[in-house]
This record gives structure tokens, sequence and C-alpha cells, in this order.
């Protein structure tokens, strides 16, 4: 141990950052300078993924952890990554109350001033809360504030009865003025107004339409990614999505089933796209005569509206009744598309297969 202790100790911590939590547990018992240096190793990154029972109804790793750093508080400021992920056993679900692990959060998250990344999926959370009418994020997050916080995911399980989002969401949403990436699961109302001035930095979102509507316009976000119902996409959801400060560039699509109907109307607000994703709902097709991959040529006249799109991704696309599918029929439709779209270089099918454009050969080819 006593090269060890001729390390400087940024040497070492650069050194213990590249091991794993249960190598840094065995280094910290070696000697009082390990251990001083393994702690704070160990705390900058934390990822509990826990999954809730009715015989193990409580994330109880999440709350040693809590209890843990609360007894060592000089390790505050060293925590920049944070990711606590809660699932609910589909087949057993957890029956009791987690104010108490909400309240516990709480405890801690305002002292982490230096996180940069903040993941807080808190699966049946809202759902088992009993106290109060907040909702359970808004518990966990009330009076913190992440100056350096670039990237952020909240959420929780949804269902009929469970609590909304109040005020307290964008009050804390204003304080992340280096916010790049946000992700709202859950989010099915928020106030354009409360929310003015904040986010400036923000690139990219993903969250329901409504959401995004609210939270996109005068912002520079230029990455989208939209979960909920294909009537969610209303043309007054869409005028509001493309007033960002930047033209919209990449599009995810794949969390909404979504009519060839929908995807016309998205492609007429949104013509600068560069990348989409979707996940077609053949089953409403208007092509009832037609079957396997030819149910795809009416995009044709979808693609048209895109003036700069590159990459048209339909991977998350059911294949099932799809048939089997030859690799001219998809080369045919690849040729087809870029004629209606010529800035198109890359296809993915519903197969899973990729086909890309080689300009020197003049001609779509499969990428193995």
């Amino acid at each position: 141990m006593a090269h060890g202790r001729q390390l400087p100790t940024e040497t070492l911590h650069s050194i213990f950052l590249h091991c794993n939590s249960h190598d840094l547990a065995t280094l910290s018992l070696n000697s009082q300078y390990f251990n001083a240096v393994a702690e704070r190793a160990l705390y900058i990154s934390v990822d509990i993924c826990e999954i809730l029972s009715a015989n193990n109804p409580y994330p109880e790793r999440s709350l040693r952890w809590c209890q843990s750093l609360l007894l060592r508080s000089h390790l505050f400021t060293g925590v920049k990554k944070l990711r606590l992920k809660w699932q609910s056993d589909p087949e057993s679900p957890p029956r009791m109350s987690l104010d108490h692990v909400c309240v516990m959060l709480n405890r801690v998250l305002p002292n982490l001033t230096h996180l940069e990344v903040l993941d807080l999926p808190l699966g049946p959370a809202n759902v088992l809360l009993v106290d109060g009418p907040r909702h359970a994020i808004e518990r966990v997050v009330d009076h913190c504030c992440f100056p350096r916080l670039h990237s952020c995911t909240l959420g929780a399980d949804w269902t009929k009865g469970c609590r909304f989002y109040s005020s307290i969401l964008p009050r804390f949403l204003a304080t992340l003025s280096q916010l790049h990436h946000l992700k709202l699961t859950d989010c099915r109302l928020l106030s354009p107004e409360l929310l003015l001035g904040a986010l400036p930095e923000l690139v990219s979102f993903r969250g329901t339409p409504i959401a995004a509507a609210a939270l996109l316009p005068d912002r520079p976000v230029q990455i989208l990614g939209l979960c909920g119902q294909d009537a969610e996409l209303t043309a007054q959801v869409l005028s509001q999505l493309i007033l960002t400060t930047t033209p919209l560039r990449s599009l995810d699509l794949s969390a909404i089933s979504l009519r060839p109907a929908t995807l016309r109307t998205v492609a007429s607000h949104f013509p600068h796209l560069e990348r989409i994703r979707v996940r077609l709902a053949l089953r409403h097709t208007l092509h009832y005569a037609l079957s396997g991959i030819r149910l795809l040529t009416g995009l044709s006249s979808v693609l048209t509206s895109f003036t700069a799109l590159s990459l048209l991704d339909l991977s998350p696309t059911m294949h099932t009744g799809y048939g089997h599918v030859l690799s001219e029929d998809e080369r045919a439709l690849c040729v087809e598309w870029s004629r209606a779209c010529p800035a198109l270089r890359q296809v993915i099918f519903p197969s899973r297969s990729t086909w890309t454009w080689s300009g020197a050969d003049e001609m779509w080819d499969l990428v193995m």
C-alpha cells in the first residue's frame, strides 16, 4: 500500500473511476487513503434499479443510499450522475405507500448541487402515494436547484386517478439554465406561462405531444421524441411544435402507433426534417387490397413533403403479417422513395434491414 500512497490523489482517482462498484468497495478496505479516494469514486455515479413487489414493496437500495449519503455530507458535491429506476412487478405489484421514500429523497437531492445527470423513472411511486395532492416527482425535486444539470429524465407510472403535476415542476425546470436534454414520460399538462424564459439551452425533448407543445416554442430544440396517442397530434399541437428557434432536425415517433394520414400531416408541418423514426399502424391503411411490403408504397406521396430527409427509420413498425420480404422489393421501394425525396440516403425497413445510397455507384446497397 505504500506504493499506492505515493500516487497523487488525482491519479489514483482517475484509476478508480474505471473500477466497478464491487472493486471500489474492496479497495476502500485496504487503507484510509484508498478509502477516501474510492469513496468519492463510488459516489460520483449512482445507478440503482429496483423491482418492487408485494413481498418487497420498498426500494431498499435507494433508501440505503440516501441514509449513507446523509452520513457523508463531504460527498454531496461529488455526485455527478444519479439514476434511480423503480419498476412494479406486474405479477405481484406493491401496495404500500412510498411517501416516506419520496421524503427521504427530498432530504438528499437539494444537497447535490454539482449534479450533471438526473434520471428518475420512479415507476409506481405516484400510484402508491397517500399523503397530500402533490405528484411523486414533485415531492422529490421540490426546492432543488441544479445549475450544472445538462440531462434530466422525470416520470412515474400513470393511471386514472393519479396526481397531476402542479406549478412545482415548471418552477423546478426554470432553475435548470444549462439543461440540454429533457424527458418527461408522464406529463400530460404543462402551462407555457410558467415556463417563460426557462430552459434556454434545451436541445432535445421527449414526452407527450401536449407537453412538447408547451415546451418547444422559443427554444432551440432540434431533437424531439413523442409518446402517446395518434389522436394527440392535432394541427393545433403541431403548429406549436414548429415554433422552435432552430429548425427541428430529428423526430422520433416510435412510441406512437401512427396512421399514414397522420404522418402526412406531420410531413406538411416539418418539411426540413433530416431524420424520422416511425411506427406505422398499417392496419389502418386505406390500401386494404394490398399485402406484404406493397403496403408501404403509399409513402411516396408523403415523402415528397420532406426536402432534407436523409434517414427514414421504419424499424419500430410491427413486422407481423408483413410476410416474407425479398431484398429486391425493398430496393425497389428505396428507388421509388428517393425519387419522391432526393435527399434520402438511408432506409431501415420493418424487417430491420438497412439500405444506404451509394453515391459512387448510384444505387441502393443492403448493409450486411
